[in-house]
């Protein structure tokens, strides 16, 4: 649980990151410290005889799952959470921003300027080229959490909607949308869209070779 700024906090930002609103969020919750990889998804897919999706070549084991859909996702945080008795699911838009910032107000969590071999898009000065990164190849942010800058897009919870001015309590977007949120950027996009504010959306039926997701666990109330 905690209280933070969303939004564009520096000015320059897309229109989208703004107006910057206070959010509150009031439940604890842990998120998955890597992205879901493809050693845990395929575990998914062989229990359920689902088809494995494509690792475009790159490998598979731990690097981040990809090619999967808004609702594979979801169908994984459901097939997870009855495997082993928790509550897993995608986060909410705004949990993500909140565990992305790591308590800080810089464009990165690190600060507000690119640095090289902290992130893995297309110029970010890393050694991986047009494709993603075993997780965990990068350090982790203030919050112990690895690649919530740039190496795959992930699956938010939310439709996507604009922000408005008002203070938020455990925002979660509209009940109906045509787009849900993305967050976190990839390996195929720059440095201006892996900053903590950067917000992107897709049909939830797309399936790509940069967008993977990872999950949060409710915590018992």
């Amino acid at each position: 649980m905690g209280k933070f700024l969303a939004g564009d906090l520096l000015g320059g930002g897309d229109p989208d990151e703004k107006p910057v609103h206070s959010v509150t969020i009031t439940s604890d919750f842990y998120m998955s410290q890597y992205e879901i990889t493809f050693a845990q998804y395929d575990l998914f897919c062989d229990a359920t005889g689902r088809e494995k999706p494509s690792d475009e070549g790159w490998g598979r084991d731990n690097r981040p799952v990809i090619n999967v859909s808004w609702q594979d996702a979801t169908d994984y945080s459901r097939w997870l959470s009855e495997l082993t008795g928790k509550r897993y699911r995608l986060p909410t838009e705004a949990e993500w921003e909140y565990a992305a910032r790591g308590g800080t107000k810089t464009a990165y969590w690190w600060g507000d300027e690119v640095k090289p071999n902290m992130a893995n898009c297309i110029d970010c000065g890393d050694e991986f080229v047009n494709q993603t990164a075993p997780v965990g190849s990068f350090p982790a942010n203030p919050y112990g959490l690895y690649d919530m800058t740039g190496n795959v897009w992930e699956w938010t919870r939310d439709w996507y909607a604009s922000y408005s001015r008002e203070p938020k309590t455990d925002p979660y977007g509209p009940i109906i949308g045509s787009h849900r949120v993305i967050r976190g950027n990839s390996w195929e996009d720059n440095a201006r869209r892996s900053r903590s504010s950067f917000r992107g959306y897709h049909e939830p039926e797309k399936k790509t070779a940069y967008l993977g997701f990872r999950l949060i666990i409710e915590m018992e109330q």
